[in-house]
C-alpha cells in the first residue's frame, strides 16, 4: 500500500490516518465538515487536498447510518482499487450495499476494537489500535487483493487481525460493547438527581462503572440504531437477573427464614455468575488473565510523583503490570494501586518503602 483516502476524519478515521502517515503512507482526507479534515491535516494524519487518481485503499470511517451510502459513492465513482469501513456494525452495512446493487469484490467491513470517550480528530492518536483486536469481515465475494490491503492495514495500525461473520460481530459487539454503554449511563444517570453528600462519597468502583457513561450520546445513537436488535436480546438477560436480584434483596428483608435464605442464595448466584464471566476477559495484551498483587501507595498530587514512583520501581527491578489511582475526597493526595506479579510484590514494597513512599495495607 503506497496511497490511502480517509473518508470520515474523526476519532477513528483520523487515528488510522496518523498511524498511516506515520508508516510513509500517502494519506488524503476528506469529510463533509471540510474544517474536520483540515483539522486532522494540520495534526500531521495527511492532506486534505483530493487525489489525483485512485488510491491503492478507501477506508470509510462515517456513522453506520451513512456507512453505505458513502461507500456506494465512493465506489461510483472509482476513488480506489479497495474499499472497507470501519463502522462498528457490519451487518447492516453490507446488505445496505448489497440493496443498492453494489460490487462487493473490492469490499471488505471490518471495526477496530478501539475508542475514547472523546470524538473527533482533536482526540485521535497514531497508537490508538495498538495490541487491539482489528474485526475483518470478508464474504466469498470479497477480492483476495482487497483482505490482503485489509490485512496490511491492521499490520501498520499495529492491531490483532480478527476474522468473524458479520452477523455474529454485531451479536458479539452488542454484548461486549453496546450494552456495557447502556448499563453504565443507567447508573450514571442515578446519580444526576442524587444528594450532594452521596456523589462526595463516589469511590473508584463507581469511577470505573461510569467512565464510559461520558461518551457522546448522538454518536452512540447512530451506532444503537445500527444494531438494536441484539442489544435488546443481551438487555433482556440483564433484566431478567435484575428482577431476580430485587427479588432477593427484598427477600434478606423479609422476616421469614426460608425468603431470607432464598435471597442469599440469589444474591450468592448473581456475584458468582458474575466471577466466572470476569475470568473470561482477556488479560493484558490479550493473553489469559493474571492474577496480580497490589502495592498500595498513598502519594500527594503534586507534579512527578507517578514518576517517582515508576522509577523507584524500575530501580527495584519490578515491571508494574497495571495501575490505578484512588483519589482521596477533599485531600490533595491519592492511593496507588501498582498491579505486579505475586513473587515481585514483597520486593517492591520493601524498595518503596525504603525509598520513603507511604505503603498502606
Amino acid at each position: 500500500m503506497r496511497t490511502a483516502l480517509v473518508i470520515g476524519t474523526g476519532l477513528v478515521g483520523t487515528s488510522a490516518a496518523l498511524a498511516l502517515a506515520g508508516r510513509g503512507i500517502r494519506v488524503h482526507l476528506a469529510d463533509r465538515d471540510p474544517s474536520s479534515a483540515r483539522t486532522a491535516a494540520a495534526l500531521g494524519a495527511g492532506t486534505d487536498e483530493a487525489p489525483e487518481g485512485p488510491v491503492d485503499l478507501a477506508i470509510i470511517a462515517v456513522p453506520p447510518a451513512h456507512t453505505a451510502s458513502v461507500l456506494a459513492t465512493a465506489m461510483r465513482d472509482g476513488v480506489a482499487r479497495a474499499y472497507l469501513d470501519v463502522a462498528s456494525i457490519k451487518g447492516g452495512p453490507r446488505r445496505e450495499l448489497e440493496a443498492l446493487g453494489a460490487d462487493l469484490t473490492p469490499y471488505i467491513g471490518t471495526h477496530p476494537m478501539a475508542g475514547k470517550e472523546r470524538s473527533g480528530p482533536l482526540a485521535a492518536t497514531g497508537d490508538l489500535f495498538e495490541g487491539r483486536p482489528w474485526v475483518l469481515t470478508p464474504t466469498g465475494e470479497t477480492d483476495t487483493e482487497v483482505l490482503n490491503l485489509a490485512l496490511e492495514l491492521v499490520a501498520l495500525c499495529r492491531a490483532v487481525p480478527v476474522v468473524m461473520d458479520a452477523d455474529a460481530h454485531d451479536r458479539a459487539v452488542a454484548l461486549v460493547s453496546h450494552t456495557p454503554q447502556l448499563i453504565s449511563s443507567m447508573v450514571a444517570a442515578r446519580l444526576e438527581e442524587a444528594d450532594e453528600t452521596a456523589v462526595r462519597l463516589c469511590g473508584q468502583g463507581i469511577r470505573d462503572v461510569t467512565r464510559i457513561a461520558a461518551s457522546e450520546p448522538r454518536m452512540w445513537v447512530e451506532i444503537l440504531s445500527a444494531n438494536p436488535g441484539p442489544v435488546a436480546d443481551v438487555l433482556a438477560g440483564v433484566a431478567a437477573d435484575l428482577d431476580g436480584t430485587v427479588r432477593a434483596l427484598r427477600g434478606l428483608q423479609s422476616a421469614d427464614e426460608d425468603e431470607r435464605r432464598t435471597g442469599t442464595e440469589g444474591i450468592e448466584d448473581v456475584l458468582r455468575r458474575g466471577n466466572a464471566g470476569r475470568v473470561r476477559v482477556p488479560g493484558k495484551h490479550g493473553a489469559a488473565p493474571a492474577s496480580y498483587e497490589i502495592v498500595a501507595v498513598l502519594i500527594s498530587d503534586r507534579p512527578g510523583e507517578l514518576a517517582a514512583i515508576f522509577a523507584d520501581a524500575g530501580r527495584a527491578g519490578v515491571n508494574i503490570e497495571d495501575v490505578r489511582i484512588e483519589h482521596a475526597t477533599g485531600q490533595q493526595a491519592g492511593l496507588v494501586q501498582l498491579m505486579v506479579e505475586p513473587s515481585a510484590a514483597p520486593a517492591l514494597g520493601a524498595a518503596l518503602g525504603e525509598r520513603g513512599w507511604s505503603i498502606r495495607p
